[in-house]
């Protein structure tokens, strides 16, 4: 039979350690198409890392006074982010098949438990809505803005370069404010809209040195770090106002 296009890919480091003076890191991504056709077929890199939560508050005017509103609590979404690709998503594939893959900002699993509610609906049937009513895909997208600013989320339609025939590079980006955890990288080769293959990888984020300590400590005994916090805090009080007072 007729051979299938298939991908192969790799990183140039797997593991990247934090420590106090870590800016971020760019990782390389290369590998290599092996298609029949002439015409390669198109490669999307999607990079995913933990699931973070976001609370959200917006600035609405009561009685002509700006006031915090009730927060909203998005659960699910990655903690980062990023899609690259040989050319747009949408000339790749339909919208059906990227939302079933989860390609692109649009179609980020994300929900606001806090807000569903259950309605019946012409007295037959219950159905799951949101009590944000129209405005859920406003606060949705502010939290992709959010993300993006922070450089957390990203897609960027050139970000796979063909640098020969079969070819392929990639250079992923992780800002300073990149989650700890593990992270996955998906190589999927699309051939006339399907995944015909696919490739995965992982990358391991991690603090190092004395700031693993800090860390480690601060998610195992949460209770004690924060007496620990608040010590340390009485004591820098305590010994600024010594100085203030012989001054």
């Amino acid at each position: 039979g007729q051979l299938q296009p298939m991908v192969s890919a790799d990183l140039t480091e797997s593991e990247i350690q934090v420590r106090s003076n870590f800016n971020g890191a760019r990782v390389v991504l290369y590998g290599a198409v092996f298609s029949p056709d002439d015409t390669p077929p198109d490669v999307v890199v999607v990079v995913r890392g933990p699931e973070s939560q976001l609370r959200l508050i917006r600035k609405v005017q009561v009685a002509g006074l700006w006031l915090n509103s009730r927060p909203v609590v998005f659960e699910g979404a990655p903690g980062y982010y990023t899609v690259a690709s040989t050319r747009p998503l949408k000339e790749i594939t339909d919208f059906s098949t990227r939302r079933r893959l989860r390609l692109g900002l649009d179609h980020l699993p994300m929900e606001a438990p806090a807000e569903k509610r259950i309605e019946t609906r012409f007295g037959v049937r219950d159905v799951v809505v949101s009590r944000l009513g129209p405005d859920y895909l406003h606060w949705r997208r502010a939290v992709i803005r959010i993300k993006s600013r922070m450089g957390l989320y990203a897609e960027n339609s050139q970000g796979v370069r063909m640098v020969d025939r079969g070819l392929f590079r990639a250079e992923l980006s992780l800002p300073s404010q990149a989650p700890i955890g593990n992270y996955r990288v998906e190589v999927l080769l699309i051939n006339k809209g399907q995944v015909v293959s696919r490739s995965t990888r992982s990358i391991r984020v991690q603090k190092v040195g004395l700031e693993r300590a800090i860390y480690d400590f601060a998610h195992r005994f949460g209770w004690a770090y924060g007496i620990l916090c608040v010590g340390v805090a009485l004591m820098v009080g305590y010994g600024a106002s010594v100085v203030m007072r012989r001054s």
